[in-house]
């Protein structure tokens, strides 16, 4: 891996390019490859020069349940699939941030997206920082929480930040990678709906996804792309059982927030999709110098904020 010392931009033009891939997902993670990408691929033609899949493409969502079963899933960082991306980098010049299960070592698994600059060059990882445990999302069994911080990266088309999925809810991601520089966050993401639920929570679930989103764009001066899958998916045992009835639905509508809150653009609930977005990263600093929350922040009133509960004293 090189270290993060890319120059900025090579182009004097402040729009950037960004490609945003949604997929459905099959169990067979050859073939997901495959067709992830070709849709990498397919955004780089189309003009896309930083470019972001979903979380976990290769597979099912597999943590729908707690199974040893699936550790096989994973595989080392830099390893086959990344390779893979660097070469479609390379060829395109185009900044590529891939989402994988990654085999650290024995008994230490990550949620790592791969960050790949625009000569092919394998910049880092992301691990993803917060791990949730709720139904269906069994992710504390599977994914080490991450141990790099929060992680800005000077790539060759602009300044980005890359976080993953659960970490979308928490805005002290977003505000510390943003304090680094960061123009664009990007979230790989794998967010559905539990079916039997959507009826009466689908749609407040929705809408509370997209504006804590465009609340980091608003809070940050900055662009936020989230990049979800599509589908409805069922995982099995090693019986061949569904492990839940009803599994998830996935629900798309991949989407890219500009720094004032706006939604730029948005996929669709159910269709594959390679969105091609222009960021034009002046209004970043247009954002920024006149909502000035980064100048104005109390950075000496904040100390409480690395407690994880502030009691109150009788």
């Amino acid at each position: 891996m090189k270290k993060n010392t890319s120059k900025p931009r090579l182009s004097s033009s402040p729009v950037v390019q960004v490609g945003l891939t949604q997929m459905a997902c099959s169990d067979d993670p050859r073939d997901n490859l495959r067709r992830q990408l070709k849709l990498v691929e397919e955004a780089a033609k189309n003009g896309a020069q930083i470019i972001c899949t979903q979380e976990l493409f290769k597979s099912l969502y597999f943590c729908q349940s707690e199974d040893h079963r699936f550790f096989k899933l994973a595989e080392p960082i830099p390893g086959e699939s990344t390779q893979a991306f660097q070469k479609i980098a390379k060829k395109y010049k185009a900044v590529v941030i891939a989402s994988l299960f990654e085999r650290r070592a024995q008994g230490l698994y990550h949620n790592t997206a791969a960050i790949i600059d625009a000569d092919g060059s394998l910049m880092g990882t992301y691990r993803k920082m917060h791990i949730p445990d709720d139904p269906l999302f069994y992710e504390k069994f599977y994914f080490t929480p991450g141990d790099q911080g929060f992680r800005t990266w000077n790539t060759k088309h602009g300044k980005i930040g890359v976080l993953i999925c659960w970490d979308q809810w928490f805005p002290e991601g977003a505000r510390l990678t943003a304090i680094q520089g960061a123009e664009i966050l990007f979230y790989p993401t794998a967010i559905g709906w539990h079916p039997s639920e959507k009826a009466e929570y689908g749609k407040a679930q929705h809408e509370s996804w997209e504006l804590i989103q465009r609340s980091h764009a608003v809070a940050n001066g900055c662009y936020v792309c989230a990049v979800n899958r599509i589908g409805h998916e069922h995982v099995t045992d090693a019986a061949g059982s569904r492990v839940s009835e009803e599994g998830l639905e996935f629900w798309g509508q991949t989407f890219v927030t500009s720094p004032n809150g706006q939604i730029a653009a948005k996929a669709s609930v159910d269709k594959e999709q390679v969105l091609v977005v222009p960021c034009d990263l002046e209004k970043v600093e247009f954002s920024r110098t006149h909502w000035p929350f980064l100048r104005d922040r109390r950075v000496d009133a904040y100390g409480n904020m690395t407690k994880r509960f502030v009691d109150q004293s009788l």
